[in-house]
């Protein structure tokens, strides 16, 4: 068939059968395959996945039915294969499994794992409880996202984070929990970012996709107006929409379990950051700091919910 001719054309999907393991070979099938739009290569149970760049029509619930059931050597390399394979064992031999997924920034390490997490949701149960906990765990992907995530020179949707996701299941295989954790976290993009990059995507999605009761509950104003997101020249994305991105997050902290006037209180501390940056400081002849403008200090200090004296205290003080 066409398919076949064209992975022989691509090269082996099993690094391991090549006739000579060598660096040289090995880039040569991967760009081979790649140019074949074969993004997925195995190294023995090692998946080589390149990142393609555009959207590949290989992530259906037709893609997923393929490859439910099936050993890994059965088909072509692919993401659904490897989560199939990881799922099964975990099912048959009673013990806990691991991926790990592993690359430079933009390799594709935060699109993997949603795939990931795609497969098993769909190959599980169906009960009420289970399909609570499947949401729970997909919404918790734009919600990370959106405050871990940012534009690099080099990537649209960076993790500036590292991240270990465990998946809890019962013994007939559905997901009954599971639990996040994160370490690492950029934190200093918060104040500076280098040129044409952008702070962490939740402050342009609450700036964009605030209603108008809330932009002027929360004095926001565009994002050229503040030093912590002015610093690089960049504010959009060609390919990230942020208010709709909004959206999703905001519904995303609801199916987790955040309620409405605990996100209220989340917009205000991210507007109050973003106030807290526009106070400016000079020094007096006695060295000590004082603020020049007391308007943006009122401001952050009611959206903190503290008296704006204590605000300035804590600010030129030490201690």
């Amino acid at each position: 068939t066409m398919a076949w001719r064209s992975m022989n054309k691509a090269g082996v999907e099993d690094l391991t059968l090549l006739e000579a393991v060598t660096e040289e070979n090995i880039l040569r099938t991967l760009q081979n395959r790649y140019k074949e739009d074969l993004i997925y290569t195995n190294i023995g149970p090692v998946l080589v996945s390149v990142n393609p760049f555009k959207n590949l029509s290989i992530y259906t619930q037709s893609s997923i039915n393929t490859y439910c059931g099936r050993y890994l050597y059965e088909l072509p390399p692919h993401i659904f294969g490897l989560a199939e394979d990881t799922y099964r064992s975990m099912l048959t031999e009673k013990e806990n499994q691991c991926i790990i997924i592993s690359g430079e920034s933009g390799s594709g390490k935060t699109e993997a794992s949603k795939k990931i997490m795609q497969y098993i949701a769909a190959v599980s149960g169906s009960s009420i409880e289970v399909e609570r906990v499947k949401d729970q765990l997909l919404e918790s992907n734009p919600l990370l996202e959106a405050f871990g995530n940012a534009k690099t020179v080099r990537n649209n949707n960076s993790s500036r984070f590292g991240k270990y996701l465990e998946i809890q299941f019962n013994f007939a295989g559905d997901p009954i929990g599971g639990r996040i954790t994160n370490y690492l976290l950029e934190k200093s993009r918060v104040v500076h970012q280098a040129k044409d990059e952008r702070n962490f995507h939740f402050f342009y999605q609450l700036l964009a996709g605030a209603s108008t009761e809330d932009a002027s509950e929360l004095c926001l104003g565009p994002p050229e107006s503040y030093h912590y997101l002015n610093q690089s020249g960049c504010y959009t994305v060609n390919d990230i929409d942020d208010r709709t991105d909004f959206k999703d997050t905001t519904h995303a902290m609801g199916v987790i379990g955040i309620h409405k006037d605990e996100q209220k209180d989340i917009l205000r501390l991210v507007a109050a950051i973003l106030h807290l940056g526009n106070i400016t400081f000079s020094a007096k002849p006695d060295g000590k700091a004082y603020i020049n403008s007391k308007k943006e200090v009122t401001t952050t200090a009611k959206l903190l919910r503290v008296p704006p004296d204590m605000l300035e205290r804590a600010l030129v003080n030490r201690q």
